[in-house]
Protein backbone atom coordinates (compact mmCIF):
# COMPACT_ATOMS: atom_id res chain seq x y z
CA UNK A 1 0.00 0.00 0.00
CA UNK A 2 0.85 3.75 -0.50
CA UNK A 3 0.71 4.98 2.73
CA UNK A 4 0.58 8.89 3.17
CA UNK A 5 2.60 9.56 6.06
CA UNK A 6 2.24 13.01 8.23
CA UNK A 7 5.14 14.20 10.81
CA UNK A 8 7.54 11.70 8.83
CA UNK A 9 10.92 13.18 9.83
CA UNK A 10 9.49 13.39 13.74
CA UNK A 11 10.88 11.23 16.52
CA UNK A 12 8.15 8.82 15.81
CA UNK A 13 7.18 9.37 12.15
CA UNK A 14 11.47 8.40 11.22
CA UNK A 15 10.68 5.41 12.84
CA UNK A 16 7.76 4.61 11.20
CA UNK A 17 9.19 5.23 7.64
CA UNK A 18 11.41 2.33 7.26
CA UNK A 19 8.96 0.09 9.05
CA UNK A 20 6.71 0.57 6.28
CA UNK A 21 8.81 0.28 3.65
CA UNK A 22 10.55 -2.94 5.49
CA UNK A 23 7.55 -4.67 5.18
CA UNK A 24 6.73 -3.79 1.71
CA UNK A 25 4.44 -0.26 1.79
CA UNK A 26 5.30 2.55 -0.20
CA UNK A 27 5.39 5.77 2.03
CA UNK A 28 4.29 8.96 1.06
CA UNK A 29 5.60 11.37 3.35
CA UNK A 30 4.71 15.29 4.09
CA UNK A 31 7.60 17.68 4.13
CA UNK A 32 7.97 21.30 4.77
CA UNK A 33 11.33 22.10 4.10
CA UNK A 34 13.80 20.94 1.74
CA UNK A 35 15.85 19.66 4.35
CA UNK A 36 13.09 17.25 5.18
CA UNK A 37 12.69 16.19 2.00
CA UNK A 38 16.50 15.63 1.21
CA UNK A 39 16.12 13.06 4.11
CA UNK A 40 13.24 11.45 3.46
CA UNK A 41 14.14 10.90 0.10
CA UNK A 42 17.35 9.04 1.44
CA UNK A 43 15.53 6.74 3.72
CA UNK A 44 13.33 5.50 0.33
CA UNK A 45 10.43 7.71 0.63
CA UNK A 46 8.22 9.59 -1.81
CA UNK A 47 8.09 13.52 -0.82
CA UNK A 48 4.82 15.71 -0.71
CA UNK A 49 5.41 18.78 -0.07
CA UNK A 50 3.23 21.04 2.47
CA UNK A 51 2.44 21.44 5.97
CA UNK A 52 -0.22 20.64 8.38
CA UNK A 53 -1.92 23.87 8.43
CA UNK A 54 -1.59 23.59 4.34
CA UNK A 55 -4.88 21.72 4.09
CA UNK A 56 -4.68 21.76 0.26
CA UNK A 57 -1.68 20.00 0.63
CA UNK A 58 -3.22 17.68 3.03
CA UNK A 59 -6.15 16.82 1.46
CA UNK A 60 -3.92 16.12 -1.70
CA UNK A 61 -1.60 13.65 -0.36
CA UNK A 62 -4.52 11.97 1.09
CA UNK A 63 -6.26 12.07 -2.39
CA UNK A 64 -3.71 9.66 -3.88
CA UNK A 65 -2.91 7.10 -0.77
CA UNK A 66 -4.29 3.97 0.26
CA UNK A 67 -4.10 5.23 3.79
CA UNK A 68 -2.51 7.29 6.09
CA UNK A 69 -0.54 7.85 9.38
CA UNK A 70 -1.08 10.86 11.24
CA UNK A 71 1.84 11.45 13.59
CA UNK A 72 2.36 14.59 13.05
CA UNK A 73 1.63 17.83 16.10
CA UNK A 74 3.59 21.04 16.52
CA UNK A 75 4.79 20.44 20.16
CA UNK A 76 5.77 24.28 20.69
CA UNK A 77 3.32 23.91 24.37
CA UNK A 78 3.44 27.54 24.43
CA UNK A 79 1.04 27.43 21.85
CA UNK A 80 -0.69 24.27 22.53
CA UNK A 81 -4.70 25.36 22.33
CA UNK A 82 -3.82 26.94 18.93
CA UNK A 83 -2.25 23.34 17.76
CA UNK A 84 -4.63 21.21 19.01
CA UNK A 85 -7.25 23.14 16.48
CA UNK A 86 -4.44 22.95 13.56
CA UNK A 87 -4.36 19.25 14.67
CA UNK A 88 -8.29 18.80 14.38
CA UNK A 89 -8.41 20.66 11.28
CA UNK A 90 -5.99 18.42 9.92
CA UNK A 91 -7.80 15.33 11.03
CA UNK A 92 -10.85 16.46 9.34
CA UNK A 93 -9.35 17.38 5.99
CA UNK A 94 -7.97 13.96 5.60
CA UNK A 95 -11.22 12.35 6.95
CA UNK A 96 -13.21 13.92 4.53
CA UNK A 97 -11.16 12.55 1.70
CA UNK A 98 -11.26 9.09 2.85
CA UNK A 99 -15.02 9.11 3.53
CA UNK A 100 -16.44 5.56 2.23
CA UNK A 101 -13.01 4.21 0.86
CA UNK A 102 -12.48 1.63 3.11
CA UNK A 103 -8.91 3.35 3.48
CA UNK A 104 -7.38 3.33 7.08
CA UNK A 105 -6.80 6.88 8.66
CA UNK A 106 -4.82 5.90 11.99
CA UNK A 107 -4.57 8.70 14.25
CA UNK A 108 -2.00 9.55 17.27
CA UNK A 109 -3.31 10.59 20.96
CA UNK A 110 -2.16 10.81 24.05
CA UNK A 111 -3.07 8.14 26.85
CA UNK A 112 -6.45 8.96 28.62
CA UNK A 113 -6.62 9.45 32.51
CA UNK A 114 -8.48 7.51 34.73
CA UNK A 115 -6.96 8.21 38.28
CA UNK A 116 -6.83 5.06 40.36
CA UNK A 117 -7.25 2.77 37.54
CA UNK A 118 -5.45 0.89 34.81
CA UNK A 119 -6.31 2.57 31.79
CA UNK A 120 -7.56 0.22 28.67
CA UNK A 121 -7.74 0.06 25.39
CA UNK A 122 -11.73 0.17 26.12
CA UNK A 123 -11.65 3.10 28.50
CA UNK A 124 -13.08 6.62 27.43
CA UNK A 125 -12.63 8.93 29.57
CA UNK A 126 -15.48 11.90 29.36
CA UNK A 127 -14.90 14.88 27.27
CA UNK A 128 -12.66 17.55 28.72
CA UNK A 129 -11.64 15.08 31.56
CA UNK A 130 -7.93 15.30 30.25
CA UNK A 131 -7.42 18.95 31.05
CA UNK A 132 -6.46 19.01 27.04
CA UNK A 133 -7.11 21.00 24.08
CA UNK A 134 -5.94 18.49 22.15
CA UNK A 135 -8.80 16.62 20.86
CA UNK A 136 -7.14 14.22 17.93
CA UNK A 137 -9.19 10.83 19.40
CA UNK A 138 -12.61 12.28 19.71
CA UNK A 139 -12.12 14.34 16.02
CA UNK A 140 -11.36 10.76 14.71
CA UNK A 141 -13.87 8.56 16.34
CA UNK A 142 -16.36 11.04 15.32
CA UNK A 143 -15.55 10.41 11.63
CA UNK A 144 -16.58 6.39 11.76
CA UNK A 145 -20.00 7.84 11.70
CA UNK A 146 -19.30 9.06 8.08
CA UNK A 147 -17.90 6.22 6.96
CA UNK A 148 -14.25 6.52 7.75
CA UNK A 149 -12.16 3.86 8.51
CA UNK A 150 -10.71 5.88 11.72
CA UNK A 151 -8.62 4.14 14.30
CA UNK A 152 -6.17 5.43 17.02
CA UNK A 153 -3.17 4.82 18.75
CA UNK A 154 -2.68 5.96 22.28
CA UNK A 155 1.14 7.08 22.54
CA UNK A 156 2.88 7.10 26.13
CA UNK A 157 6.02 8.32 26.77
CA UNK A 158 8.46 7.63 23.84
CA UNK A 159 12.27 6.73 24.41
CA UNK A 160 15.44 6.02 23.04
CA UNK A 161 18.78 7.06 24.04
CA UNK A 162 18.92 10.95 22.43
CA UNK A 163 14.75 11.72 23.95
CA UNK A 164 13.11 10.12 26.84
CA UNK A 165 9.19 12.41 26.35
CA UNK A 166 8.46 14.58 29.09
CA UNK A 167 11.56 13.95 30.80
CA UNK A 168 13.70 15.68 28.32
CA UNK A 169 12.02 18.85 29.47
CA UNK A 170 12.63 17.45 33.32
CA UNK A 171 16.40 17.57 32.19
CA UNK A 172 16.56 20.91 31.00
CA UNK A 173 14.68 22.16 33.93
CA UNK A 174 16.51 20.24 36.17
CA UNK A 175 19.62 21.58 35.11
CA UNK A 176 19.00 24.92 35.09
CA UNK A 177 16.95 25.12 39.16
CA UNK A 178 20.00 23.19 40.21
CA UNK A 179 17.72 20.05 41.60
CA UNK A 180 15.98 17.20 40.36
CA UNK A 181 12.51 17.61 41.91
CA UNK A 182 9.14 14.81 41.92
CA UNK A 183 6.05 15.08 43.99
CA UNK A 184 5.28 14.14 47.37
CA UNK A 185 6.07 9.97 47.30
CA UNK A 186 6.64 10.35 44.06
CA UNK A 187 4.59 6.74 43.28
CA UNK A 188 2.31 8.58 40.23
CA UNK A 189 3.59 6.68 37.11
CA UNK A 190 4.07 7.32 33.72
CA UNK A 191 3.51 4.35 30.92
CA UNK A 192 6.63 4.09 28.22
CA UNK A 193 7.45 2.90 25.05
CA UNK A 194 10.43 3.04 22.80
CA UNK A 195 10.40 4.63 19.70
CA UNK A 196 10.68 1.81 17.31
CA UNK A 197 7.85 -0.68 19.40
CA UNK A 198 5.82 1.94 18.40
CA UNK A 199 6.51 2.01 15.01
CA UNK A 200 5.59 -1.48 15.23
CA UNK A 201 2.08 -0.80 16.24
CA UNK A 202 1.52 1.88 13.71
CA UNK A 203 2.27 -0.83 10.99
CA UNK A 204 0.32 -3.88 12.50
CA UNK A 205 -2.64 -1.36 13.17
CA UNK A 206 -2.51 -0.34 8.99
CA UNK A 207 -2.40 -3.93 8.52
CA UNK A 208 -4.83 -5.43 11.00
CA UNK A 209 -6.82 -3.00 13.44
CA UNK A 210 -10.43 -2.02 13.57
CA UNK A 211 -12.47 0.87 12.68
CA UNK A 212 -12.92 2.34 15.50
CA UNK A 213 -10.55 1.15 17.49
CA UNK A 214 -7.40 2.14 19.85
CA UNK A 215 -4.29 0.84 20.02
CA UNK A 216 -1.86 1.48 23.46
CA UNK A 217 1.59 2.24 22.04
CA UNK A 218 2.89 0.90 26.17
CA UNK A 219 5.58 -1.59 26.75
CA UNK A 220 5.92 -0.51 30.30
CA UNK A 221 2.31 0.43 32.33
CA UNK A 222 4.17 2.77 34.65
CA UNK A 223 7.61 3.85 35.59
CA UNK A 224 7.69 6.02 38.58
CA UNK A 225 8.26 9.78 38.57
CA UNK A 226 10.67 9.56 41.79
CA UNK A 227 12.91 6.71 39.58
CA UNK A 228 13.05 8.81 36.45
CA UNK A 229 13.72 12.24 39.14
CA UNK A 230 16.56 9.59 40.90
CA UNK A 231 18.12 8.85 37.67
CA UNK A 232 18.37 12.91 36.10
CA UNK A 233 19.82 13.85 39.32
CA UNK A 234 22.41 10.55 38.85
CA UNK A 235 22.68 11.91 35.31
CA UNK A 236 23.43 15.65 36.08
CA UNK A 237 25.24 15.08 39.46
CA UNK A 238 23.03 17.07 41.70
CA UNK A 239 20.31 16.55 44.37
CA UNK A 240 17.28 14.87 44.32
CA UNK A 241 14.21 16.76 45.96
CA UNK A 242 10.30 15.88 46.90
CA UNK A 243 8.23 18.70 46.70
CA UNK A 244 5.03 19.57 48.27
CA UNK A 245 2.06 19.81 45.17
CA UNK A 246 2.54 24.22 46.20
CA UNK A 247 5.72 23.82 45.37
CA UNK A 248 5.95 22.02 42.74
CA UNK A 249 3.50 24.17 40.43
CA UNK A 250 6.01 26.96 40.67
CA UNK A 251 8.76 25.06 40.37
CA UNK A 252 7.93 23.13 37.03
CA UNK A 253 5.41 25.44 35.67
CA UNK A 254 3.35 23.74 32.98
CA UNK A 255 5.23 20.64 33.67
CA UNK A 256 3.52 20.64 37.04
CA UNK A 257 0.46 18.58 35.93
CA UNK A 258 2.20 15.91 34.02
CA UNK A 259 4.82 15.90 36.87
CA UNK A 260 1.88 15.04 39.29
CA UNK A 261 -0.34 12.73 37.71
CA UNK A 262 -0.58 9.18 38.36
CA UNK A 263 -1.42 7.21 34.24
CA UNK A 264 -0.37 3.53 34.49
CA UNK A 265 -1.73 2.40 31.69
CA UNK A 266 -2.27 -1.39 30.28
CA UNK A 267 -1.44 -2.49 26.44
CA UNK A 268 -2.69 -6.22 26.66
CA UNK A 269 -5.36 -6.04 24.56
CA UNK A 270 -3.18 -4.33 21.97
CA UNK A 271 -1.01 -7.03 22.02
CA UNK A 272 -3.30 -9.74 21.74
CA UNK A 273 -5.46 -7.77 19.21
CA UNK A 274 -2.23 -7.24 16.97
CA UNK A 275 -0.15 -9.63 17.89
CA UNK A 276 2.26 -7.30 18.99
CA UNK A 277 4.81 -7.57 21.61
CA UNK A 278 7.80 -5.37 22.95
CA UNK A 279 10.90 -6.18 21.66
CA UNK A 280 13.17 -3.31 22.15
CA UNK A 281 15.84 -3.15 25.19
CA UNK A 282 16.55 -1.23 27.42
CA UNK A 283 13.58 0.14 28.85
CA UNK A 284 13.02 4.03 29.61
CA UNK A 285 15.16 4.57 32.85
CA UNK A 286 17.89 2.64 31.30
CA UNK A 287 17.77 5.18 28.14
CA UNK A 288 16.98 7.92 30.31
CA UNK A 289 20.29 7.10 32.12
CA UNK A 290 22.10 7.30 29.14
CA UNK A 291 20.46 10.30 27.74
CA UNK A 292 22.74 12.37 25.61
CA UNK A 293 20.51 15.53 26.80
CA UNK A 294 22.86 14.98 29.99
CA UNK A 295 25.83 15.60 27.45
CA UNK A 296 24.89 18.69 26.52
Amino acid sequence: MRIFVTGATGFVGSAIVPELLGAGHRVLALSRSDEGARSLLAAGAEVHRGDLEDLESLRSGADVSDGIIHVGFNHDFSRFAENSETDRRAIEMMGSVLEGSNRPLIVTSGVPLTPHHLTTEDDVPPPGSGGTPRVSEQTAIALVARGVRALVVRMSQVHDRDKQGLATYLIALAREKGISAYVGAGINRWPAVHRFDAATIYRLVLEKGLTGARYHAVAEEGVSVREIAEAIGRGLKIPVVALSPDEAKNHFGWLAFPVSMDAPVSSTLTQQRLGWHPTEKPGFIADLERSSAFEA
